[in-house]
């Protein structure tokens, strides 16, 4: 007897515990349920690309999209972010950003951007957009990537599959391009043959306004 009463009593609390579980669940896939559901909305998997390219480190790049659940029509613009750190022992500069396929041009506030030797990073974050892509080939939505091709003096060419955000959560107060920022120079696109590499795409032959001085 005392046997049975021991069995019954283990199968008795595996069925509450069977049953707890089973109540558990609907009531945690019910913080997800509705119509404004975190699982139904996109969420970031990092802050945005980076890597470290021929002492220059490019980190927290993204393009902001549209709010969630809207997209940015293509002839329109949009804000890019980054930072950048030139860890070499000479200065280098910015020359000219590019996204072939998806914008006309990218514009930077000052034509160029310094990048000093050693020097604290130079943070192109916002929230107001110094790099604006301009006349977007066709709509951008956030939750994609887009390929931007970033081109300086002397480390040369690198291109990073950059996220697109939407215009919501953390990046809700990041603001899109209203025009052009005021003296900035637009690139046009260029087309180059890429190279792909573990973290990044390394253009094979620098633009014009660029010359290489080392390799990967």
């Amino acid at each position: 007897m005392i046997r049975a009463s021991s069995g019954k009593t283990r199968a008795g609390r595996l069925l509450l515990g069977a049953g707890a579980l089973a109540l558990l669940i609907p009531a945690i896939a019910g913080c997800e349920a509705g119509a404004d559901a975190p699982t139904l909305e996109f969420h970031s998997a990092s802050s945005g690309a980076h890597t470290v390219f021929n002492g220059i480190t490019i980190t927290n790049a993204f393009v902001l999209g549209a709010p969630t659940g809207s997209t940015l029509p293509s002839g329109s613009s949009a804000s890019l972010f980054v930072s950048l750190y030139n860890g070499n022992v000479s200065s280098d500069t910015l020359v000219s950003a590019t996204a072939p396929g998806t914008a006309g041009s990218i514009s930077l506030n000052g034509g160029t951007v310094a990048l000093p030797a050693n020097a604290a990073p130079v943070n192109l974050t916002g929230p107001e957009p110094e790099v604006v892509l301009e006349n977007l080939s066709s709509a951008l939505r956030g939750g994609t990537t887009i390929p931007v091709t970033f081109d300086f003096q002397h480390a040369g060419a690198v291109t990073l599959q950059v996220p697109v955000e939407a215009q919501s959560y953390q990046w809700a107060t990041f603001s899109a391009p209203a025009a052009s920022p005021s003296g900035a120079a637009a690139v046009s696109t260029a087309t180059a043959t890429p190279v792909t590499s573990a973290n990044a795409t390394v253009t094979a032959t620098a633009t014009a306004s660029a010359t290489p001085t080392s390799t990967p």
